[in-house]
Formats: structure tokens, C-alpha cells, sequence
């Protein structure tokens, strides 16, 4: 212990006292503001998570199929499902699949890593969407390829709106 801190408690104090202490000193009316920012991918933000994803490879279309209802009118819980056509062979399986989110206050929303064991390339999950935007499944395959599907989603009620009231 400090020697300031032992000179706080032989009077009795505590630091929480004395944090009281110092707020309950501020003139009347006055008050702390706290600026609180919610964080928001962007499309920019979500390129950006594709390319750490597919480390600049180019994404092809095709093999994979996003299931998500183009209407949701709420956005806490919109069901989800990826499918990729894929042998699941140990020479041409799937190694992983990723949602990505243009909106959300994070663009990488799920991220699942597969094997020629998992028989099947398919996920199912519900999302939170924040707002309408556009949803992106991408599929790494064994072979070093990517191949990716999106769906515009219109949200009338967004989630993820905690941190912004």
C-alpha cells in the first residue's frame, strides 16, 4: 500500500469515499455526459472482412445457396441457412462457411470450419440484423476457391439498436 493510500485509510477514507466525495463537490446541475457510439460495419467494412476471409482470392458465384426470407419484420432472431454443393470428400470438401453483414455493428456475424467428416455443407443459425441490408454467405473450399451467394434482407424492426438509444 502507498503512503497516500495508507494516509486515505488511517482517516477512514476509501477511494470510493473520496470518489463520492469529489462528484458530490460539483456545482448543482452540473452532469457528466458520456458519448456512447454504437459500432456500425459499413459495406466498405464488410469488403474488408471478405477480403481478410478470402485473402484477395477472387469470389466465384455459384455452389452456394443462402436461405433467408427477403422480409423480416424482426430482426432480433431471421432465420438462416447455408447449403454448398460439395462431394465432402477428403480430396473436395468445404473447410469453412462465413456469413457476412453490411449493417450489423460487426460484419462478420458467424464463421464455421468444416471437414471431409461433416458429411454435409450445410449450417442453419438465426441471425440479428440491424437493419435492411445485404447478407453474404461465402464457402472456402479445399481446392483454395471461394464461392458465394447474397441476399438483400428488408428489415422493418432492426435489432442490434441497444447501444444507440
Amino acid at each position: 500500500m502507498d503512503d497516500g493510500a495508507a494516509a486515505m485509510r488511517s482517516r477512514g477514507m476509501t477511494r470510493r469515499g473520496m470518489l463520492m466525495a469529489g462528484l458530490a463537490a460539483l456545482p448543482a446541475g452540473a452532469a457528466l455526459t458520456v458519448i456512447v457510439r454504437p459500432a456500425a460495419a459499413t459495406p466498405e467494412a464488410m469488403q474488408e472482412a471478405i477480403r481478410r476471409i478470402t485473402g484477395g482470392a477472387p469470389l466465384r458465384r455459384g455452389r452456394v445457396r443462402l436461405e433467408i426470407p427477403p422480409l423480416s419484420e424482426n430482426g432480433n432472431s431471421v432465420a438462416c441457412a447455408v447449403a454448398v454443393d460439395s462431394p465432402m470428400t477428403a480430396a473436395d470438401h468445404v473447410k469453412a462457411i462465413h456469413v457476412v453483414t453490411e449493417k450489423n455493428p460487426q460484419p462478420n456475424v458467424i464463421g464455421v470450419h468444416l471437414g471431409p467428416r461433416a458429411g454435409r455443407a450445410r449450417i442453419a443459425t438465426r441471425l440479428r440484423l440491424s437493419d435492411t441490408q445485404t447478407v453474404t454467405a461465402i464457402a472456402a473450399l479445399s481446392d483454395g476457391s471461394f464461392w458465394a451467394e447474397s441476399a438483400n434482407v428488408i428489415v422493418t424492426m432492426g435489432a442490434c439498436l441497444e447501444d444507440a438509444l
